[in-house]
């Protein structure tokens, strides 16, 4: 994967761009990537650009150093009143849900601590790559209070219910073979390889046909919510709509010519 230059879309956020791969990149090393109200109001913008901008089929959310995402930036919650916030948790859980939403592919690519909202940021992510150094965790308890981004739901729907009330209970850290082991993660790698195996994967992504790709992610996450007949209709009516796209027909005829198909996303 070519990167173009980098733009720093925040104080504490970094995007590079290449081969229609988005790279964004926590940069707040001196505080493991924590995230302040700033940094999730701009990567809320963030986001509600990238989901109309055709120009890119994947992104990789990574961080900087130690840290990916350390949980919120706590220095925040103190002295603020309820109302602030309830305010900030709900911006937050907006924020979350944006991503997760997002209709291209994401992939984590996590370098470090990935605590609290860094661990929830990861599980809104459609793939997760952790190098040996990542560690993974939901601490919340242990400030009494607990998870507010989707950490205990979109945790159990991944692992199941009493592992997940363990980790949120015992506010205990994961290691990367563990997380691994439990499903939640694609690959584990050495950390300097972690950008090389992300890279890799979001370009494999990217090089398909994007309105395949887009509805194959829909398919699945509407699927987990919806009873199996419907299911199943709704995979059928999706296949029938893109065999009528000029990709299908584009890779249809590459396939019979043995040659590389050029997909337009239409």
């Amino acid at each position: 994967m070519s990167a173009g230059p980098a733009e720093r879309v925040h104080e504490h956020l970094v995007e590079t761009r290449g081969d229609g791969v988005a790279v964004l990149r926590v940069d707040r090393e001196d505080a493991l990537g924590a995230l302040s109200r700033g940094m999730v109001e701009a990567l809320g913008r963030y986001l509600a650009r990238l989901r109309t901008d055709d120009d890119v089929r994947v992104l990789v959310l990574t961080g900087t150093g130690r840290g990916f995402v350390a949980g919120a930036d706590i220095g925040e919650y103190n002295g603020v009143s309820r109302t602030a916030f309830d305010d900030y948790q709900r911006l937050s859980r907006g924020v979350f849900d944006q991503l997760a939403q997002l209709p291209q592919p994401t992939v984590a690519a996590v370098n470090g601590y990935a605590l609290g909202g860094g661990f929830e940021l990861a599980l809104c992510c459609d793939l997760v790559v952790a190098s040996t150094g990542a560690r993974f965790g939901l601490p919340e308890v242990s400030l009494g209070l607990l998870p507010g981004g989707g950490g205990t739901v979109r945790l159990a729907r991944a692992i199941g219910a009493r592992t997940t009330k363990e980790l949120v209970l015992t506010g205990r850290r994961m290691k990367p073979a563990e997380a691994r082991d439990l499903g939640l993660l694609t690959a584990v790698t050495e950390p300097d390889e972690l950008m090389a195996r992300a890279g890799e994967l979001a370009a494999t992504i990217a090089a398909q046909a994007p309105l395949a790709v887009r509805e194959g992610k829909r398919l699945v996450d509407d699927g987990l919510d919806t009873g199996l007949a419907t299911a199943l209709t709704r995979e059928q009516q999706t296949l029938s709509w893109l065999y009528g796209t000029a990709d299908a027909q584009e890779g249809v005829a590459a396939f019979l010519e043995k040659r590389p198909a050029v997909f337009r996303g239409r």
